[in-house]
């Protein structure tokens, strides 16, 4: 699988995205999207030979007999991609990794290949600055080709604000569906989570992708270091050694709050250090995902 690097190094989105999708299908991967377009249908008798995993037991204790639940792929589901273009989205390691942002669109950009691939639309939901920008969800190669273009074309500005662009996303999906927000995270989290339970209530699925560089996570620094804000502009000058231990606690604090909380309220929940291949990232997703919906199946069942 192609490093994080040298991904973000091909310029073309499209062949960055498609290099991606590619690496990803290594191995036995058959149904990668499986979970995001099979809903519940009706109930049958239980016929033997019948995959035993489909048994509904609630049904069973309350009538004592046995029934399978029936599941239909439905087609054109639709994919809302909500980005953080925000400043602090400009981060990266040097050379080593790509930014959070450029990370986050490859990401966003294999995804959205899949999706219009089997046949379901996608949109994306960004800003830059006071603007938006915003491609309604659609199928197709060429709106693909549109959508790719506005994701190579994102700059990290501003502050992330969730009750805008998550609160449009979701209410711009003319019916139920998906909405998958990629972001650090890193500011407004009540009101993150505020939009994100809104998106749920409107019956939407919703799914949080925490993008954050591993620096970020480990602190691995020495000596002073002139610190400034990406988002406010604010600088400070620390000492490594004496803030390493409580930004690491806080650091750990802050990412089980978010896993925790979308968790707590049903979500699906994925951690992408921008030092993981894009492809396995993409792979890992792609497999909560399916289990995320499996589950939710069964919940709702």
């Amino acid at each position: 699988m192609l490093t994080p690097a040298v991904v973000a190094a091909i310029e073309d989105l499209e062949l960055a995205a498609r290099l991606v999708v590619e690496g990803m299908r290594t191995g036995n991967h058959k149904s990668p999207l499986h979970g995001f377009t099979a809903e519940f249908s009706e109930h049958r008798p239980y016929r033997a030979g019948d995959d035993l995993k489909y048994l509904d037991w609630k049904v069973l204790a309350r009538t004592d007999r046995l029934y399978t639940r029936q599941f239909r792929e439905t087609t054109n589901m639709a994919v809302m991609i909500v980005l953080d273009t925000s400043a602090s989205m400009g981060f990266g390691a040097g050379g080593q990794e790509p930014t959070k942002l450029r990370y986050a669109a490859l990401i966003a950009a294999a995804l959205s290949w899949l999706i219009v691939e089997q046949g379901d639309a996608v949109g994306v939901m960004m800003t830059a600055g006071d603007h938006w920008r915003y491609l309604p969800a659609r199928s197709g190669r060429q709106h693909l080709r549109a959508l790719l273009s506005e994701l190579a074309r994102v700059e990290p500005a501003g502050a992330w604000q969730p009750e805008r662009v998550i609160a449009r996303g979701a209410e711009l999906l003319s019916r139920r569906g998906v909405v998958i927000a990629m972001s650090d995270f890193y500011d407004a989290e009540d009101d993150t989570r505020r939009e994100l339970r809104r998106a749920m209530r409107r019956g939407h699925d919703v799914t949080m992708l925490q993008v954050v560089s591993r620096p970020e996570m480990t602190f691995p620094y020495d000596g002073d270091l002139d610190l400034e804000d990406l988002e406010s502009g604010d600088r400070r000058v620390v000492s490594a050694e004496s803030v390493a231990r409580a930004y690491r606690a806080s650091m750990g604090d802050f990412l089980e709050r978010c896993r925790s909380g979308a968790r707590a309220d049903g979500m699906d929940y994925a951690l992408l250090p921008t030092d993981v291949a894009p492809a396995m990232a993409l792979r890992q997703v792609l497999l909560r995902r399916s289990g995320h919906s499996a589950a939710t199946r069964e919940t709702s069942a």
